[in-house]
């Protein structure tokens, strides 16, 4: 399996799952298909700009950090290698990715911060983002489709 296929999965992990330590998330890795070491791992935290929190002030867990909002080169690196199709039905974009991928997509969405996106649902291989409008809809298809074609 590739690197951004392994990224996507372990963002879905720590978005699903308290991770508490690389030995838990090279477990649950490995128990979706995934084996890594914890070198690939470790270095897959910082490429994520993964961080540990405390949860009760006992325990921690792996979170994304997002004290930077703007979408980063390798968000859309993994973004790009997720997404099969964009389309649009009046104002709702639909985005289908690979099995799984949906959360990346929908957290690309986010990232982006554009006022004309009323909100995204995420499934296991499709987004649904509701747009204020079937303009701002397809304005936003073309712009994602040409950063997959970049």
């Amino acid at each position: 399996m590739t690197r951004n296929a392994r990224q996507v999965k372990i963002l879905e992990i720590i978005t699903e799952n308290v991770v508490e330590t690389q030995d838990d998330l090279a477990r649950m890795l490995k128990d979706a298909g995934f084996n890594a070491t914890q070198a690939t791992i470790s270095r897959d935290i910082k490429e994520l700009g993964i961080v540990k929190v405390s949860i009760d002030g006992k325990r921690q867990k792996y979170i994304r950090e997002f004290s930077d909002r703007n979408v980063s080169n390798k968000l859309i690196s993994i973004f790009k290698h997720a997404v099969v199709s964009i389309n649009c039905a009046v104002n709702i974009l639909v985005i289908k990715t690979m099995s799984g991928s949906a959360n990346i997509a929908g957290m690309m969405l986010d990232r982006l911060e554009n006022p004309d996106i009323l909100g995204c649902v995420a499934g296991d291989d499709t987004v649904m983002a509701v747009t204020k409008s079937e303009d701002a809809a397809k304005q936003i298809s073309e712009t994602l489709t040409v950063l997959l074609e970049q």
